[in-house]
C-alpha cells in the first residue's frame, strides 16, 4: 500500500514509520510522498535521512493556494502521481480540504495525542492538539478524580475535527508527579506505536472501528471539560 505522509512540524511519527517501513518492521506500507506545509520543518530533514528521495517531499502551505478546493487538488494531484493509496496526517495543522476527504474517504486517517470519543464529549475539537490536549487531560483527571490515564489515537478524518471514527488507541498512566512535559514525553512511543500498528492493519485488511461503552466525560462534567480545554489553549497558546 503506497502512503502519503503529511506533517507541520518536527515530523518524528513519520519519521518512525518511514523507517519501520524501510526496515521490514512495517510490511506492506511503502511511503512514496511526504508533503509538508510549511518551509523549513524539521520534519523534512527527518525524511531524507530516513530514505524519502528529495523529489517526493513537497512544501503546500495553503495560503499559496487560490481556496482550500485548490489546496486540495494540489494534495490530490501530488498523490495521483505517485499513486497513493491512503493518506496519513502526524502533527498535519492545516484543514484537511473536503475533496481530499472524499477521495479517499476510509483510507486517509490522524494522529491525536489524547482520548476520541466520537459524537460525545471528548479531548479532541477546534484548537485540542499538542501540548493543549496534554494539559487539558491532566486538568480534568484531577478535578474528576478519576481515570487517572490518557490515550494515543488513530482515527478516520472527517470534515469537522476529531470527529472520525477510533481505529486504534493506547493507554498511558497518569502518575501523581506528572506534569503535561512528563505526560507529553511517556506517551511518545505510544504514539508512534498506535500509529504503525494502523498502517498494519490497512495493509493486513484488519482494520476495525472501536467504540466506548462508557463515555470519557460523564453528565454534569462538561463544564470541566470546557475548562480543562481552555487551560490547554491559554498555557500552550502555540500548541
Amino acid at each position: 500500500m503506497r502512503i502519503a505522509l503529511l506533517i507541520s512540524g518536527e515530523g518524528t511519527t513519520a519519521e518512525q514509520i518511514i523507517t519501520a517501513a524501510r526496515s521490514g518492521r512495517l510490511n506492506g506500507i511503502e511511503p512514496v510522498l511526504l508533503i509538508a506545509s510549511r518551509a523549513g520543518i524539521g520534519g523534512i530533514e527527518r525524511a531524507l535521512r530516513a530514505g524519502i528521495p528529495k523529489d517526493d517531499i513537497t512544501i503546500m502551505q495553503p495560503g499559496d493556494f487560490q481556496n482550500e478546493e485548490a489546496f486540495g487538488e494540489g494534495i490530490i494531484t501530488a498523490c495521483r502521481a505517485r499513486g497513493v493509496k491512503l493518506i496519513g496526517q502526524y502533527g498535519w495543522m492545516p484543514r484537511t480540504p473536503q475533496n481530499v476527504i472524499e477521495l479517499f474517504q476510509t483510507t486517509i486517517i490522524n494522529q491525536h495525542p489524547g482520548p476520541l470519543d466520537p459524537g460525545r464529549p471528548d479531548f479532541g475539537g477546534v484548537g485540542m492538539y499538542g501540548r493543549r490536549v496534554h494539559a487539558a487531560r491532566l486538568h480534568f483527571v484531577q478535578r474528576t478524580k478519576r481515570d487517572f490515564w490518557t490515550e494515543a489515537t488513530a482515527q478516520r478524518v472527517a470534515s469537522r475535527y476529531d470527529e472520525g471514527a477510533v481505529l486504534k488507541r493506547k493507554r498511558v498512566m497518569i502518575l501523581p508527579a506528572d506534569d503535561t512535559a512528563s505526560i507529553q514525553e511517556r506517551l511518545l512511543s505510544a504514539e508512534y506505536e498506535t500509529q504503525i500498528e494502523t498502517l498494519r492493519d490497512f495493509a493486513r485488511g484488519e482494520v476495525k472501528e472501536l467504540e466506548r461503552e462508557m463515555p470519557l466525560v460523564l453528565p454534569g462534567e462538561e463544564k470541566i471539560l470546557e475548562e480543562a480545554k481552555n487551560i490547554g489553549m491559554r498555557l500552550f497558546p502555540k500548541g
